[in-house]
């Protein structure tokens, strides 16, 4: 029964995102909670997922659906049945599959997000055709996922894709994780904000115009006011959108050192900068990338599924967990 609908959930650090998706990936119904505050118990998440999964189902042929699928902001174990650590969510060592599956009249899988949506692209977006794919999600830090002739690439213990925590700067900037000088330091939506701030708080001349942007106040900037700015032609939001992809860039090209994937898909809240983004990212790649010259390059190209990746990925990994790809 492979033209059966499943369910998919996306949980992130404000919001659990749902959807009813069928075969073709297309979202035929959506449910959405906002993420309680980190220190909110386990058990108060699962009941959120399991009100929206219930609404979702209200309506449906119980026989229609296939499986649920969640994909969740952290790491999970290789049995995906364990959430390990989720820096957004008091989950750790979580079995959040066994605890779903007593309230939930279908079966349950786990997995990572960017797992969810790099299957997503190379099944229904920017990686269809391609045997080899590295997915990068550019958000508040930076997350991945790997696919290797369609099976996603988990690691031996689940966790594979934390390309973020690649050491690109030796003794370089702090990184959450407590080391120094992680590729995320540098190439990530809180790299655009924290040099843009600090621009601003010195009062830099090429920021006088994101100064009466933000009403003279660093804490107003974001990620996305500074790529509409960039795309309005403000001087300051090139540049720092030119310094995030060049560092893009050289992490890809360590990965392609790597992994030699044929595409690269960039996803997350940054990508939405476009090639204002890629294509300083291409250049340093190519600059960078090892044998260049002499060996074929990665496409680099934006994704295409936006914010549904994980939640469309998260259903047809599931679905595909039972009903077969």
């Amino acid at each position: 029964m492979r033209d059966r609908v499943s369910i998919g959930i996306d949980i992130g650090g404000t919001k659990v995102a749902g959807g009813v998706v069928g075969p073709d990936g297309v979202i035929a119904g959506r449910r959405r909670r906002d993420t309680p505050h980190l220190s909110t118990a386990a058990t108060v998440i699962e009941d959120l997922i399991v009100e929206v999964v219930e609404e979702l189902m209200t309506g449906l042929d119980p026989e229609s659906v296939a499986a649920i699928g969640i994909g969740a902001a952290g790491f999970v174990a290789a049995d995906r049945a364990t959430v390990v650590f989720a820096p957004h969510l008091s989950w750790r060592d979580e079995p959040l599959r066994e605890r779903l599956q007593h309230r939930l009249p279908k079966p349950v899988f786990i997995d990572n997000d960017a797992n969810a949506a790099v299957w997503a692209e190379w099944r229904f977006g920017a990686a269809r055709g391609h045997s080899h794919v590295v997915m990068i999600t550019l958000g508040t830090g930076i997350g991945g996922g790997l696919l290797w002739e369609g099976q996603v690439i988990r690691g031996g213990h689940g966790i594979a894709g934390e390309y973020g925590h690649m050491q690109v700067v030796p003794d370089g900037i702090r990184c959450q994780c407590g080391n120094r000088g992680c590729w995320e330091q540098y190439a990530s939506g809180n790299a655009l904000v924290r040099e843009a701030r600090a621009l601003v708080t010195s009062r830099s001349p090429i920021a006088m115009d994101m100064i009466s942007r933000v009403d003279g106040d660093p804490a107003n900037l974001t990620g996305p006011l500074i790529t509409e700015a960039a795309r309005e032609g403000d001087r300051m939001a090139i540049e720092l959108l030119a310094e995030i992809g060049t560092w893009l860039g050289v992490g890809m090209a360590n990965l392609a050192a790597a992994f030699d994937p044929g595409i690269f898909i960039v996803g997350g809240g940054v990508s939405a900068a476009g090639d204002l983004l890629l294509d300083p990212a291409r250049v340093a790649f190519a600059k960078q990338l090892t044998g260049r010259g002499h060996r074929p390059e990665a496409r680099i190209v934006v994704a295409e599924l936006g914010n549904d990746a994980g939640l469309i990925g998260a259903a047809d990994l599931a679905r595909a967990s039972v009903d077969g790809p």
